[in-house]
């Protein structure tokens, strides 16, 4: 996209607005998480933008919700609600999305890295509570909200303290399986579970292997290492997870892979010692680096493949088929399965930003929110 002709460019967004409002108008409701398979076929661009680097997508109550972190440096709000008309608006209000340093940031997003729809419907916010980039958590920053998407309403605030979201911490994303969630730390390696009733959080697997990122792994883009510095190459611990369709295991990985393991009873339980729980994990899954995944209710594992801007279905029996490789697709971040057996694709270019080549970025605008076709 970034080498498009004024001409062409100017009519690809007239092309993407019109498109927002035809996706909007479908009124696509419910969980992301609905069995398909079958063929990817063509890309259709449901969303642009230039206010925001989304890395999130949810489709909820006949809503579209996106969210982009703070560290990538844009103006736009860190949870949005796509309007008809194609513009991102503040969700749930602009005072949620307004926290500036020396702010409170307990009923505030700090920055925002995942958006899931629980089984009951409702959308939880993952804020990692770090306004930049491998910084520390700001007083009450690192939370968890649950929000109803049909009202926007605030049901429930779940604090995630210091000695969960500790320094160096990056709380990533999360799941559900009954009355427990489990989250990754991206930033400082572990998985964290969660009662949702009590709002009890437990760090366990820290720096364990199977939450640690390995350094023989790197992260290749455009054909070069994506480092954090020269010379640096960029180490993400674990990041993906999901949940079998069972509620029986735990899938996880470091971003660079590979896949671990490990059954929730022993996750939920917390008298199960840490040792224990480390000789529990199993191997699953020799992934590549991925920008996120999906999980259908068959338990196909669908992924983003960042070496080759490629998304990928792993089946029930381990076999992997690429479904779809487009340049457009470079960092697609965070899928979200449609109920109409759409595959949703919020395209992020985190390695083009400009803190990964020493201040100068190499994103191609608009960034865009695109679909594709799994029946």
């Amino acid at each position: 996209m970034g080498f498009m002709r004024p001409r062409s460019r100017q009519a690809f967004l007239k092309r993407g607005l019109r498109r927002i409002a035809i996706a909007l108008f479908t009124g696509f409701v419910g969980v992301c998480a609905h069995p398909v398979s079958s063929h990817a076929q063509t890309i259709r661009i449901e969303a642009i933008t230039t206010a925001m680097d989304w890395n999130a997508v949810a489709l909820a109550s006949g809503h579209v919700f996106v969210s982009g972190p703070r560290w990538t440096g844009f103006s736009g709000p860190a949870v949005g609600l796509l309007t008809k008309g194609g513009e991102i608006k503040p969700f749930p209000d602009a005072n949620w999305n307004g926290w500036k340093p020396g702010r409170d940031a307990t009923h505030r997003f700090v920055s925002v890295n995942a958006l899931h729809v629980a089984p009951d419907g409702m959308l939880w916010v993952v804020d990692t509570g770090t306004s930049s980039f491998g910084g520390v958590p700001v007083y009450g920053g690192a939370k968890l909200v649950r929000i109803d998407p049909a009202t926007g309403h605030v049901l429930r605030i779940y604090p995630l303290g210091p000695e969960t979201a500790q320094t160096g911490s990056y709380i990533d994303d999360i799941r559900f399986n009954g009355t427990h969630a489990y989250l990754t730390d991206a930033g400082k390696a572990a998985l964290i579970v969660l009662d949702i009733k009590t709002g009890q959080a437990r760090r366990v697997l820290d720096n364990d292997a199977s939450t640690s990122a390995r350094t023989d792994r790197p992260i290749v883009m455009d054909g070069h290492v994506v480092e954090k510095g020269p010379h640096q190459p960029l180490l993400v611990n674990v990041d993906p997870l999901e949940v079998s369709p069972d509620g029986k295991w735990l899938y996880f990985g470091p971003l660079e892979g590979p896949w671990s393991r490990i059954p929730t009873a022993l996750l939920d339980d917390p008298d199960v010692s840490s040792t224990d729980l480390s000789a529990a994990v199993q191997p699953w899954a020799d992934l590549p680096p991925i920008g996120g995944s999906a999980m259908d209710t068959a338990g196909n594992l669908y992924f983003t493949n960042l070496k080759d801007d490629g998304v990928y279905r792993r089946d029930v029996s381990g076999k992997i088929k690429r479904l779809i490789s487009d340049p457009r697709l470079h960092w697609a971040d965070a899928p979200c399965l449609a109920p109409d057996g759409r595959l949703w694709l919020p395209v992020a270019q985190l390695d083009r930003l400009s803190m990964f080549h020493q201040g100068h970025s190499r994103s191609h605008q608009p960034f865009l929110l695109v679909s594709i076709d799994l029946r």
